[in-house]
C-alpha cells in the first residue's frame, strides 16, 4: 500500500521551509506515495472549523511548484501550538493547558496516515518525540535560525538570518559615523550567540554579547570609551536576546501564559540607556526582530533545505522513524531523536570563532 505522510511545520518560521516542503513532497511523490500538509502546526486536527474542512490539505507537485526561494511557510505555523499544552478557554474565562496528543493519535488513524514528518526546533521535534512515544511514527526535520538544536552541524535558515543581521549591521556602521552615535543591535538568540557572533564577527562589530559569556556593563562601557578617545567617536554593539549580565537574567518583554512562553526582548533599549548614562555618548538600540525570519533563503539554505527534505523521505522508506535528520558533513545522516534534543548546541567559549574575535579586539564584555 502506498505510504500517506503527514508534514507540518512548527515554531517560529525559517528562510527554506518551503524548500523542505517541496523536496519531501516531490520525493514522497516518485516513490508513489502520498504527502498531507497540516496546516499552522497541529491547528488543522485540532482547531478544524477555523479551517472550513481544509486543515489538512493533499499536497501535490503542482502544491510545491515553484516555492524553493520563497521565504516562510506554505502550511503555516505557530510557535502557540504545542497538543500537550493546548491553551483552552474555560466557562468562567481563565484560559488553561490541556494535553490534547491523543486527538492527535486518534486523527492519524481516522486519516489513515501512516507517520509524521514533523518540521521543527527543539520545541516542535519535543512533541513528535512524546508523539512518538504514544505510538505515531516520526520523523524530524531541525529547523531553527538560533542553530542550537544538538547532533547537526547546521540549521537551514541561519545562515540567511546571519546575512540579514550581517547586512543591517554593515549599513548602520555609515550613519553611526556620521553621527558619532553608538548603536546596540538585538539579534534573536535566547539561549545560543549563535547569530550574534557570527554576524558580529562578520560585521565588524566592537562588542557582541552572548547568552554563554554573562557581561559586565562596566567593560562594555569600556570598550566604547576606549573606541571614542582614539578617535573613532561611534561603536557597534551586537547583543542576542537572550544575553545577561553576570550574575543578572535576561531581558524579557512578555511573560509566560498558557500556551505560550515567555518572551525574550528590550536587552538592546536597557544596554543603549545603560551606555548613554554611563558613557555619556548618544546611543541607539535597534531589534531586527522578525526581518531575520523573513525573506529569501540563500543558496546554503535552499541546497540544505532540499537535502533535508529528500533524506526525510530516505529514512520513511527504511523504517527508521523515530530519527531526525542530521547534517553530519559531507553527508545527512539520522540520529535518534531523543539524542538530538538531550542538550542543546551552545557556543563553545573557547572555540575559533570567539577566539578570532578576542584577537581581532572584540569584547564580549567579561
Amino acid at each position: 500500500m502506498p505510504m500517506r505522510i503527514a508534514i507540518n511545520t512548527g515554531g517560529g518560521d525559517a528562510p527554506g521551509l518551503n524548500a523542505v516542503i517541496r523536496a519531501v513532497v516531490l520525493a514522497a511523490i516518485n516513490e508513489g506515495w502520498e504527502v498531507y500538509g497540516i496546516r499552522d502546526g497541529f491547528g488543522g486536527i485540532l482547531d478544524p472549523e477555523k479551517y472550513n474542512g481544509q486543515g489538512v490539505v493533499r499536497l501535490t507537485a503542482e502544491s510545491v511548484k515553484g516555492i524553493t526561494h520563497v521565504g516562510g511557510t506554505i502550511l503555516g505555523t505557530s510557535n502557540r501550538g504545542n497538543p500537550m499544552r493546548w491553551p483552552q478557554r474555560q466557562p468562567d474565562g481563565t484560559i488553561v493547558e490541556v494535553d490534547r496528543s491523543d486527538e492527535i493519535i486518534k486523527a492519524f488513524r481516522r486519516l489513515k496516515l501512516d507517520c509524521l514528518i514533523a518540521i521543527g526546533g527543539d520545541g516542535s521535534l519535543s512533541i513528535a518525540r512524546h508523539l512518538r512515544d504514544k505510538g505515531l511514527q516520526v520523523i524530524g526535520i531541525p529547523k531553527t535560525i538560533d542553530n542550537d538544536l544538538g547532533s547537526t552541524l547546521m540549521t537551514f535558515g541561519f545562515l540567511t538570518a546571519v546575512e540579514t543581521a550581517t547586512d543591517a549591521i554593515d549599513k548602520l556602521h555609515s550613519t553611526a559615523e556620521a553621527h558619532k552615535r553608538t548603536f546596540v543591535v538585538e539579534v534573536m538568540g535566547r539561549h545560543a550567540g549563535w547569530i550574534a557572533l557570527f554576524s558580529g564577527v562578520a560585521g565588524t562589530a566592537d562588542v557582541i554579547l552572548i547568552p554563554e559569556i554573562p557581561y559586565r556593563i562596566e567593560k562594555v562601557v569600556a570598550k566604547i570609551r576606549e573606541r571614542y578617545e582614539r578617535g573613532r567617536e561611534f561603536a557597534i554593539v551586537v547583543a542576542a536576546e537572550g544575553a545577561k549580565p553576570v550574575g543578572g537574567e535576561p531581558s524579557f518583554v512578555e511573560a509566560a501564559r498558557p500556551g505560550q512562553e515567555a518572551r525574550y526582548g528590550g536587552i538592546a533599549e536597557k544596554l543603549a540607556r545603560q551606555i548613554a548614562e554611563m558613557c555619556g555618548v548618544e546611543t541607539r538600540s535597534l531589534v531586527l526582530g522578525h526581518l531575520q525570519r523573513g525573506g529569501q533563503p540563500i543558496s546554503y539554505d535552499r541546497l540544505l533545505a532540499l537535502r533535508f527534505g529528500a533524506a526525510a523521505i530516505e529514512l520513511v522508506k527504511r523504517g527508521d522513524f523515530g530519527s531526525m535528520v542530521s547534517l553530519d558533513p559531507p553527508d545527512v545522516r539520522a540520529v535518534p531523536l531523543g539524542e538530538a534534543l538531550a542538550r542543546p548546541k551552545l557556543v563553545d567559549v573557547n572555540g575559533d570563532v570567539v577566539r578570532t574575535a578576542r584577537a581581532i579586539g572584540i569584547s564580549f564584555g567579561d
